[in-house]
């Protein structure tokens, strides 16, 4: 069984804006996410259920207003669905485990890192730092922070 779940405890402690956009699809304003323009290396989980979602040297500047990333770190904690929201086809992206949603993937990536866009909500994810990994149990990820783009 996983340890990575989604618990009344963990949804208690949201925001009102992780809320909304984790467990009501919501969309954080453009530019104005907390992660948008950071560099620092480390992983990217999911705020409610911890599982890790993407690494700091998948980041990548888009110029879409959200971070984005070049592939997941973890392909098996992410779940990619057809969302025809808003009078257009989408891949919406939400965590396995926790269920959040945490954005979308689109095929305008660089092509040289696998040609996909995953924009993310900063809301829906907690940022550990390189320096934390190993005490908060992501250590077997500290091989795919080292290189920050």
């Amino acid at each position: 069984m996983s340890r990575y779940t989604r618990t009344p405890e963990a949804l208690s402690q949201l925001s009102p804006e992780q809320y909304r956009v984790t467990q009501e699809s919501g969309t954080e304003r453009p530019g104005t996410g907390e992660y948008l323009h950071n560099k620092e290396p480390g992983i990217y989980v999911d705020v409610v259920s911890g599982e890790p979602l993407f690494a700091s040297s998948d980041k990548f500047e888009s110029g879409c207003g959200w971070p984005s990333f070049t592939r997941p770190i973890e392909p098996a904690h992410v779940n990619e669905l057809r969302d025809s929201s808003h009078g257009m086809i989408r891949t919406e992206v939400r965590s396995t485990h926790g269920d959040s949603h945490l954005g979308h993937v689109f095929p305008d990536g660089p092509k040289d890192r696998g040609g996909l866009r995953y924009c993310i909500n900063s809301a829906s994810l907690r940022f550990v730092p390189r320096g934390e990994m190993e005490a908060q149990g992501y250590g077997a990820y500290l091989d795919q922070v080292e290189d920050v783009r």
